[in-house]
């Protein structure tokens, strides 16, 4: 059998007390790539079964002083949800089956076809993976402190987005964020709040483009009762409210010409007039604004202004440049709608991180959130029913001859189309496909489950 170096792996703990069989099952498994432990008996085998250990059992049903079922019985004792399969006699269906209930991942039934064994190992191989990185995935963000539980995140990119937020944190100067829709501006902000001095006083957040122009005047600088019409006492603004600690200009681009001199005169100075006031108040505070696009080519933005508030800038790398933290951050999420709606929490498959690992995020870590709380209270739906509701998740073939979609989506429309023909040519032989196409496995198959190709559809009656 040959064996592509890319092909997935694991370890296997085969338990069977016919030495012959075992002994033969164990060179299969190895030509199959597979790590083998081999032990004659259950007693054995419970000596290498812990939360730690990697890899799955299989066990023959009949042996004696402990059956393959009390051999079941005890290792999903020490560790729920182990993959165990079971290799039972023919007489024995009924009651493989009935242990599947109790907790068996799979039976194959004597003489069992090799091909089919290493099939099966393999899918249980694959569950033991994904539920040793779930595991993983727990312990990271239960043990996460500081910074790390704040920005959640273990990408080269958020790293060091981490390390800028702490030596900018105590530098007590004003500073830009800059970050598509959803990147979390406002949570980099509360950070650079947080690990600073000023982190015991407030932490004011104002979004400049959800205020009204009639009204943010007010909300940023207060007013005197009778200042206009309804305005019966007085009111503190952000700014005076601010003092001492931060406050955050959120689409700042979206502020008046007006009111940006009116704020570029408060930062010169250090004072503020309510409105409808003539008394000074000095204040002291720091200013992080956030913007979309950059404001130094932003003819609305006054240059002066930009000066003012650009002594630091620090920009936040959307989500489709660091897709290895979108599992983490889905099982956060994930987590904290569980506990909030008391659900017990779902375990993610395989296909499921790959969706999330292959998805470009238009949306970014906002997208992501509504996503995994929407995962967290329907069980009966996949990331890819949420983010692909069609039958068809890309639908990119029918893209293919349209010249006028972007470079990216022409390339994966094209990419898709040859990977489903070479499914069709070859009836779904994952193998003669990864020849084909020169791939290694688990590359087609973040690829296949990317474009909404499943292997069932290609085989051939």
């Amino acid at each position: 059998m040959d064996v592509n170096e890319n092909d997935v792996r694991g370890t296997v703990l085969l338990v069977d007390d016919e030495a012959m069989v075992r002994k033969s099952t164990e060179k299969w498994l190895a030509m199959a790539g597979f790590e083998v432990i081999g032990c004659d008996s259950g007693a054995e085998a419970l000596k290498h079964i812990s939360e730690s250990f990697r890899g799955i059992v299989v066990s023959d049903v009949k042996m004696p002083e402990m059956t393959g079922l009390e051999l079941m019985a005890a290792a999903l004792s020490e560790v729920p949800g182990l993959p165990i399969v079971l290799v039972t006699g023919h007489g024995d269906v009924d009651m493989a089956i009935s242990a599947m209930r109790k907790g068996a991942y799979d039976f194959i039934e004597k003489p069992f076809n090799p091909e089919r064994l290493v099939e099966t190992i393999q899918r249980a191989c694959e569950k033991r993976r994904l539920m040793l990185d779930n595991l993983r995935l727990q312990q990271h963000l239960a043990s996460s402190t500081g910074i790390d539980k704040r920005l959640i995140g273990i990408s080269p990119v958020i790293q060091r987005l981490k390390q800028e937020i702490l030596t900018l944190a105590d530098l007590d100067t004003n500073v830009i964020i800059y970050g598509e829709t959803g990147t979390g501006k406002e949570l980099v902000a509360q950070s650079l709040h947080e690990f600073s001095t000023r982190g015991r006083a407030h932490f004011v957040p104002i979004n400049c483009g959800a205020i009204p122009e009639s009204l943010i005047e007010s909300e940023l600088f207060g007013h005197e009762a009778g200042a206009f019409t309804g305005a019966t006492k007085r009111r503190i603004g952000k700014f005076e409210y601010a003092s001492g600690g931060t406050l955050f200009l959120d689409e700042i681009e979206s502020m008046p010409l007006h009111l940006q001199i009116k704020l570029l005169r408060a930062l010169q100075e250090g004072v503020i007039e309510r409105l409808g006031g003539n008394a000074p108040i000095p204040v002291d505070l720091r200013v992080i604004a956030a913007a979309k696009t950059d404001l130094r080519v932003d003819d609305n933005f006054r240059e002066d202004l930009f000066y003012r508030l650009n002594v630091t800038q620090l920009h936040i790398p959307p989500l489709r440049d660091r897709l290895e933290d979108a599992p983490l951050l889905f099982e956060h999420y994930l987590r904290m709608t569980a506990q909030s709606h008391e659900r017990e929490q779902r375990i993610l498959p395989e296909q499921d991180i790959r969706t999330l690992n292959s998805y470009q995020w238009p949306g970014n870590v906002r997208e992501l959130k509504n996503v995994a709380m929407r995962y967290a209270l329907d069980k009966r739906v996949s990331v890819s029913d949420i983010l692909f509701p069609e039958d068809q998740p890309m639908q990119l073939s029918e893209l293919s001859g349209d010249i006028s979609q972007p470079l990216a989506i022409q390339v994966a429309a094209f990419e898709a189309e040859v990977i489903k023909r070479s499914l069709a040519e070859h009836g779904g032989n994952i193998k003669s496909v990864m020849d084909m196409l020169d791939l290694p496995r688990r590359t087609l198959n973040q690829k296949m489950a990317k474009y909404g190709l499943h292997r069932s559809d290609f085989i051939s009656d």
